[in-house]
């Protein structure tokens, strides 16, 4: 019966809509009848009164208690709680606070689901009824509801279990927002026989279930940067018996910006700022070294890495030419460098055709490129992946800020359509993995 269903969903997903299909109206219990449509059991579980109530529930209890970075002790909690209501395996603690769990057959093909768990050093200015009880503290960043959304999307194959040929792994990763958690998850195997992964994020750049993407390169990387230029100091009255790291240090940043003027090819881009300069403390002293830092981002892994050799070649340049000598460091733990996302082809199609299916094809949109990051990324570069957005703009509702806002606000209506496309993309995998349709 398992083998029926799915084939129902396949023709379902993928065959072109000019042909129609005549299927029943599932009876109470929403499962039995076989000639019913997979997609509208996904739809009727993730829309059901109960389940939103229940994912309603769950989020806000989640935002009213924001964790920062690898503090997300109280929010691992509560999905040990859900999952151990509907009876899903887990395995507990991975990269210290995050966890894994696992729904299907136990054999090949796996599939990958992640969400992001951890809040923001954010002060929430949203009057309402569950605002954050942690002072300086904030889901400003949506990841309250991308765990409500892989929690209602394990309920819903959890309860067509029995029409999964595939295992479906439930990542739930710290340390997004420090751009270290996807890492530390990698090193703990959660990859392990992993054939694709997807992510989810809601923005407010979109109305409220709009899902945007697109093949290839989609999210920037990022890297920082901080230089110290080190001279040898003394009185500026004198500046010849000085070897000048403030000239040096100023120079430098004038050059860095020639790179991407320059030497990039403009229709690739990339972006270099210098955010921050620290010198003396006297008018009349020259110090004895200057640091200062930036940010450096780019679309390709080629460019990204390109030009942070760059970086490091122009301002040890400069040091040289004006007596100083430079050191430059790009690994630091508060800006670690994250890669590009760059979304697999066919996984992509594979997301964008299930999406299609939940959300109707007017509301799939091709997505420009973002200079944004994330740390997606990581997993993107050990298996084949897609990062998709989700919308969740709505005025009415107050949801119209952008992440990382105080003000930032999310439209509960979208719980149910991330838990829809996360089971369906889930449920059809098995097709991809199998070469059973065409993409």
């Amino acid at each position: 019966m398992g083998h029926i269903r799915l084939i129902i969903l396949l023709l379902f997903l993928f065959l072109p809509t000019c042909f129609s299909f005549s299927f029943q109206t599932p009876p109470s219990d929403g499962f039995s009848n076989q000639s019913s449509s997979l997609r509208q059991q996904i739809l009727e579980l993730a829309n059901s009164p109960s389940t939103v109530k229940w994912m309603k529930s769950v989020r806000r209890e989640i935002h009213e208690y924001p964790e920062l970075a690898y503090e997300e002790f109280r929010t691992s909690a509560i999905i040990r709680r859900e999952l151990d209501q509907l009876g899903v395996a887990y395995k507990w603690p991975v990269a210290g606070t995050g966890l894994v769990a696992k729904i299907g057959s136990g054999s090949p093909p796996f599939v990958a689901l992640r969400a992001d768990m951890d809040a923001l050093p954010i002060q929430e200015l949203v009057d309402w009824d569950h605002k954050s009880k942690v002072d300086g503290k904030m889901h400003a960043c949506a990841h309250d509801a991308h765990v409500t959304m892989l929690l209602g999307a394990a309920k819903i194959l959890k309860e067509m279990q029995d029409m999964l040929q595939t295992t479906v792994v439930l990542i739930f990763q710290p340390a997004e927002e420090r751009g270290t958690g996807a890492k530390d998850m990698i090193q703990e195997q959660v990859l392990e026989d992993v054939g694709a992964i997807l992510g989810l994020h809601l923005v407010s750049e979109y109305p409220t279930g709009v899902v945007a993407s697109r093949p290839g390169e989609f999210l920037a990387g990022c890297g920082s940067f901080t230089a110290k230029i080190n001279g040898k100091g003394g009185l500026a009255g004198v500046p010849q018996r000085c070897f000048d790291p403030v000239l040096a240090a100023s120079t430098s940043v004038i050059s860095l910006q020639n790179i991407v003027s320059r030497e990039a090819d403009p229709l690739d881009s990339q972006v270099l700022s210098v955010a921050m300069i620290n010198a003396g403390s006297a008018h009349d002293i020259i110090p004895d070294s200057v640091t200062f830092g930036g940010t450096y981002r780019a679309f390709s892994k080629k460019s990204f890495y390109a030009l942070r050799k760059r970086i490091e070649e122009v301002i040890k340049g400069q040091a040289e030419v004006h007596r100083c000598y430079a050191e430059v460091e790009f690994f630091g733990n508060e800006h670690p460098t994250i890669p590009p996302t760059t979304n697999d082809a066919r996984i992509y199609q594979l997301a964008r055709q299930v999406s299609s299916k939940i959300v109707g094809e007017e509301n799939i949109e091709l997505a420009p490129l973002f200079t944004g990051s994330e740390d997606f990324a990581f997993y993107l570069e050990k298996v084949p992946g897609s990062f998709l957005l989700v919308g969740t703009r709505n005025e009415k509702s107050g949801s119209m800020y952008r992440a990382h806002s105080p003000y930032f606000f999310v439209d509960e209506d979208v719980l149910s359509t991330g838990a829809a496309i996360h089971a369906a993309f889930a449920l059809s995998y098995y097709s991809y993995s199998s070469n059973s349709y065409f993409l």
